[in-house]
């Protein structure tokens, strides 16, 4: 009889085990919800997207800047040794028409500049260097073609992400006022969503149209230096062979 209540216990506790680990599996686990780059973008109504369709625009707008500025000044900074050296010799054999060729042939800055130059070897120095002077205004203006309107996206892309801000909390206080003591913050989402998103993709583009336009100005500012010196690397060598 004692052995029959014991089996009994020990089914009864089995029981019990099985119930609680299946009661364990059955609840529901709570659902970890992620949001989307795309999601995160969209979700601030038509206020807030508008306002991030245009930041998406000046972004793009930024980089395509960039990519072709830097190329055009990178292209625009290689020197070259031997048309230096060519025109030199050319130069110092009195062979004008020949320096005249080597530079319409040659696509540079320098090449230009150097053939205002060769164009009036037989001026004064003061017309030489006034004539090479404003080819490489010229230049310059070539190389900071762009360059404003990539400081106007970094000041710009910071107002733009605010009025995105200005227009999420309008919203949210509309929300707020129309619902009047029955407050939910679901209903407020929508306006905050658009405040800090939009905040957030103004200041991101315009310190990246911010950090771009510096680093090419500095690249035009190198150039620049470089034309200066070869330059007065040409007029000293028409000087010495007056």
């Amino acid at each position: 009889m004692n052995l029959l209540l014991i089996q009994a216990a020990k089914l009864s506790d089995t029981l019990i085990q099985d119930n609680l680990i299946i009661s364990k599996n059955t609840q529901s686990e709570p659902i970890e919800k992620t949001l989307s780059i795309i999601d995160l973008i969209t979700s601030g109504g038509l206020g807030g997207n508008l306002v991030m369709g245009a930041l998406c625009i000046l972004s793009f707008f930024a980089i395509y800047i960039l990519i072709e500025r830097y190329s055009s000044i990178n292209k625009a900074s290689k020197e070259d040794i031997s048309f230096l050296k060519s025109i030199q010799n050319f130069v110092e054999a009195k062979d004008i028409e020949a320096a005249k060729t080597l530079c319409k042939n040659t696509n540079s800055p320098i090449s230009r500049m150097i053939e205002k130059g060769v164009n009036r070897i037989d001026k004064p120095m003061t017309d030489i260097s006034s004539a090479i002077e404003n080819q490489g205004k010229l230049e310059v203006y070539k190389m900071e073609n762009n360059l404003a309107n990539l400081a106007t996206i970094s000041g710009a892309a910071p107002m733009i992400g605010f009025l995105g801000t200005v227009i999420g909390m309008i919203v949210a206080f509309h929300e707020m006022a129309s619902a009047g003591g029955n407050i939910d913050v679901a209903m407020l989402s929508q306006g905050i969503y658009t405040a800090m998103v939009t905040t957030v993709a103004g200041l991101v583009v315009g310190i990246i149209a911010f950090i771009s336009y510096n680093y090419l100005v500095s690249k035009v500012d190198k150039v620049v230096f470089m034309l200066e010196a070869k330059t007065i690397e040409f007029l000293d060598l028409l000087h010495h062979n007056e």
